[in-house]
C-alpha cells in the first residue's frame, strides 16, 4: 500500500472513507466483496477488514449516498471549508503546527 494514491490525494490528508456501501458476501478470513455504485466501477470491490470502519445501526440515522464526481484516475477536488483546530507538537529540538481542517467536496 506504501505509495498508492487512494481516490487521488495521498499522504495525512488523503480521504480514508468515502460511503457506506452494502457488503455483499465474505470471501476468506478477513476479505469482503462490497456493492459499490456504478460510479465505482474501476474501483476494485474486494477490501480487507483492516480498510472498512465498523458501521453501527440507529434506527433515526438515515444513509444517504452523495454521488462524487469523479475524474478519470479516481480522484476528485475537495476544498477546504474551514480550520476546526490548531496546536503545536512539540518534540525534543523543534516545534511542529498541526491543523485540523473540514474538508468540502465539490459535489455539494
Amino acid at each position: 500500500m506504501k505509495g498508492v494514491i487512494r481516490f487521488g490525494k495521498k499522504g495525512k490528508l488523503s480521504p480514508r472513507y468515502i460511503g457506506l456501501f452494502e457488503i455483499l458476501d465474505r470471501v476468506g478470513k478477513g476479505d469482503y466483496h462490497l456493492a459499490l455504485p456504478p460510479v465505482l466501477a474501476k474501483t476494485h470491490n474486494f477490501f480487507h477488514i483492516s480498510m472498512l470502519r465498523k458501521y453501527v445501526s440507529e434506527p433515526s440515522h438515515v444513509l444517504t449516498y452523495k454521488l462524487l464526481q469523479l475524474k478519470q484516475y479516481l480522484s476528485y477536488d475537495e476544498q477546504p471549508e474551514r480550520i476546526i483546530e490548531k496546536g503545536i507538537k512539540e518534540l525534543r529540538s523543534q516545534r511542529i503546527p498541526l491543523v485540523k481542517v473540514l474538508w468540502r467536496s465539490s459535489t455539494e
